[in-house]
């Protein structure tokens, strides 16, 4: 298993859900860890859990609709970091609507950051990364596999975010990095209690799996040896409805 202690990672939609999981579970193992969302308060509690078991965690605001502002971050993470081993992207967000009536702009903003910001993000940070011979990890979703009715919109960035990582790791590999496309289903979170609403069920968070179960997923296939790369893994709920 390849050590993580004293690497350095980057993590977008590190305030909560997936992306918290992974935050903490990567500084548990000595991981320096920048966070990057958009609640502050929330990553500076974040912040200040990894910084009982890492040495490092720094916070910062971000939009990730902006262009602008994700070059403003990356230009501000390389006075920061010498070179960046992981760069783990988990923001996301999702709308419903029938392909009849769902709104066009809803559209546009789930492009902006379910497609638009990993691939800027990914392009200004990607010297770091080569320098480390790093590791790039795409969040992606059940839904980036099969559409369901009145996803089309999400489905559809999901499915974009995936054709990104699967381009990406042919162009990447040679330089030494690996590329790792995560495909979770039904995860106890804010972003699935407000799809449950929205969905007008009852939402039953025990029942589905927790972010740690990702996280851990995550952190095992960033272990494993050089010899070997973890392309996709897709992970369920046990329970089944």
């Amino acid at each position: 298993m390849s050590e993580l202690k004293n690497k350095i990672a980057v993590v977008t939609g590190a305030s909560s859900g997936i992306g918290k999981a992974i935050a903490l579970g990567l500084a548990k193992k000595g991981v320096a860890t920048f966070l990057l969302g958009r609640n502050l308060k929330a990553l500076q509690q974040v912040a200040e859990i990894a910084r009982q078991t890492s040495a490092r965690s720094q916070f910062f605001a971000v939009d990730l609709a902006s262009v602008q502002e994700i070059r403003k971050i990356a230009d501000s993470l390389k006075k920061e970091a010498a070179c960046i081993d992981i760069l783990i992207h988990s923001a996301g967000i999702i709308a419903f609507g029938p392909h009849e009536s769902a709104s066009l702009e809803d559209f546009d903003r789930q492009f902006q950051i379910n497609v638009r910001a990993p691939y800027a993000l990914t392009q200004c940070l990607l010297p770091l990364v080569k320098d480390c011979r790093g590791q790039v990890v795409f969040i992606n979703s059940s839904a980036g596999l099969n559409a369901g009715a009145k996803v089309g919109q999400y489905a559809a960035t999901k499915f974009a975010l995936k054709a990104i990582a699967d381009s990406f790791r042919l162009e990447i590999n040679s330089d030494g990095v690996r590329v790792l496309s995560v495909y979770p289903g039904r995860t106890a979170s804010p972003m699935q209690a407000a799809i449950f609403k929205m969905e007008g069920r009852e939402y039953h968070p025990e029942l589905l799996m927790q972010p740690e179960d990702v996280a851990d997923v995550i952190l095992n296939a960033l272990t494993i040896p050089r010899s070997a790369e973890v392309t996709e893994i897709s992970v369920r709920p046990f329970i089944k409805p």
